[in-house]
């Protein structure tokens, strides 16, 4: 049996709904597992696009908002299953970008 990768609670924390990539990325401070690091970077997307999901809502169309915010939940959702798994794997495209956009998280 494969072990679980060092940083796998950390990277399950970074799920947490709204706060817990902040969470997450003060406790990887010390020790910078690649892994909690990677999923932290892809959940700083996530949260961005349920705020983006919410501002479409509020000012844009409410129904396209919802649309949006339903796309990013299974996102998110498939997100944190892959962390659970111990995959480096997530949004097609977009977990590649967040990776590159995001380094100041490193």
């Amino acid at each position: 049996m494969k072990s679980a990768p060092q940083g796998k609670s950390i990277a399950l924390v970074a799920y947490a709904p709204f706060v817990g990539f902040l969470i997450a990325y003060s406790l990887n401070q010390e020790h910078k597992h690649p892994f909690a690091t990677w999923h932290i970077k892809n959940m700083f997307g996530l949260t961005l696009g349920f705020i983006i999901a919410m501002v479409i809502q509020s000012q844009v169309h409410i129904v396209a908002g919802d649309v949006l915010w339903l796309i990013v939940l299974l996102l998110w959702i498939i997100s944190f299953i892959y962390a659970f798994l111990n995959k480096e794997k997530g949004i097609p495209l977009l977990s590649k970008k967040f990776q590159d956009w995001f380094t100041f998280l490193n």
